[in-house]
């Protein structure tokens, strides 16, 4: 007979069909909360950043150099030059450049360096003032608030043990260096010569079906970050003019060290136009002592890096990274608790990646559109 049909009696002693009603079989199903199981993922991957700082930074620091350079090799292969060979010049050019301005500004630095002892001597003067001051209010306080327990002595960490700590600390940060500078050329040779071996194996890594959109995505990225690395080095060499200048024309000591030092921090949106005024407040610490001075090289600071930011960066950069303050500010907070001062400068770059790919995913675009809002 008929599968799910069974034979029945009637009062007639006729057959009929009747459908056969199967109950179904028990499942278990284990659900969990997507929004749960993201914020794990997310905590696993912000652990994996934390721990493996080192290993990341020197990879993203790679990618965006080989996007800086993969132009110049371009250029090179459509002079019928070999890509390897291509890759191996731009390395080698870049490495030569590196050193070379290593070797200016540690000459100055050397002379900083010599010369550091008399500016050593005004800081701890300033900070002898700033202490006693503080002291004095703490003193007014004293008197209206009630007597606490003298603080013992025994409790106090001896000074080899803070030096201690800050030598290990500066091992790490010591390896880390090494690390970077040891392995960054080679990662970054190896991409520019096998850019097409590496793109074709990033596409297989997807779908057919999604191939085209993964390419569309690593196309925008690939433009973001260029159109990014190479206006960020135009506007901080730029900066670096305008604020050596302007300390020269001050009459300031060292003024090409300080120069350098304003547009690095120039890198470091909004809180890198007020870091300037630190190295510079330094260095006029030795020539000035009113408060007008110093108020002149905070607002000549302030207004060059002010001009960049706001009239020469959006021509130079272009409107490819197209993100607002806010996102800007968020990336900035995070990335440097994360990773600290290279956290400060690799925010941007890892924000408008995330933005590009939010972009190019679905369900992902309301993230995309919050970020360049």
């Amino acid at each position: 007979m008929t599968a799910g049909l069974r034979e029945c009696d009637t009062l007639w002693g006729t057959e009929c069909l009747v459908p056969q009603i199967e109950a179904p079989p028990a499942t278990v199903r284990i659900t969990g909360s997507n929004f749960s199981l993201r914020i794990l993922a997310a905590a696993v991957i912000l652990l994996f950043f934390y721990y493996a700082a080192g290993v990341v930074i020197t990879m993203l620091l790679s990618i965006l150099l080989a996007y800086f350079l993969d132009p110049a090799v371009e250029l090179l292969e459509r002079m019928h030059i070999a890509r390897t060979v291509g890759a191996m010049i731009m390395v080698l050019l870049m490495l030569a450049v590196l050193v070379a301005v290593g070797y200016g500004v540690a000459t100055r630095a050397e002379d900083f360096e010599a010369n550091w002892p008399k500016y050593g001597a005004l800081l701890k003067q300033a900070a002898g003032a700033v202490e006693s001051r503080i002291k004095g209010i703490e003193g007014k306080v004293s008197e209206i608030a009630p007597e606490e327990a003298p603080p013992q002595t025994g409790g106090q960490k001896p000074e080899g043990t803070i030096v201690r700590t800050m030598l290990f600390r500066g091992i790490g940060s010591l390896y880390a260096l090494f690390l970077e500078v040891t392995f960054m050329p080679f990662l970054v040779f190896f991409m520019l010569a096998g850019k097409h071996e590496v793109w074709h194996g990033t596409l297989q890594l997807f779908p057919a079906s999604q191939r085209t959109r993964v390419k569309e995505t690593l196309e925008d990225l690939r433009d973001v970050l260029r159109d990014y690395l190479a206006g960020m080095t135009l506007l901080t060499l730029m900066v670096i003019v305008a604020s050596s200048l302007f300390f020269w024309f001050l009459g300031l000591d060292f003024p090409l060290v300080t120069g350098i030092a304003s547009g690095l921090l120039n890198m470091v949106p909004y809180i890198g136009a007020v870091l300037a005024w630190l190295p510079a407040f330094v260095i006029a610490l030795a020539k000035w002592k009113t408060f007008g001075q110093f108020a002149l090289i905070a607002g000549g600071l302030m207004a060059i890096h002010v001009l960049a930011l706001n009239f020469v960066a959006p021509q130079i950069v272009g409107k490819r990274v197209r993100l607002n303050a806010v996102a800007i500010t968020i990336a900035l907070l995070f990335w440097g608790w994360v990773w600290g001062g290279m956290g400060l400068i690799l925010a941007i770059p890892i924000t408008a990646a995330l933005r590009v790919i939010c972009d190019h995913t679905e369900s992902w675009k309301p993230v995309g559109r919050w970020l360049s809002a």
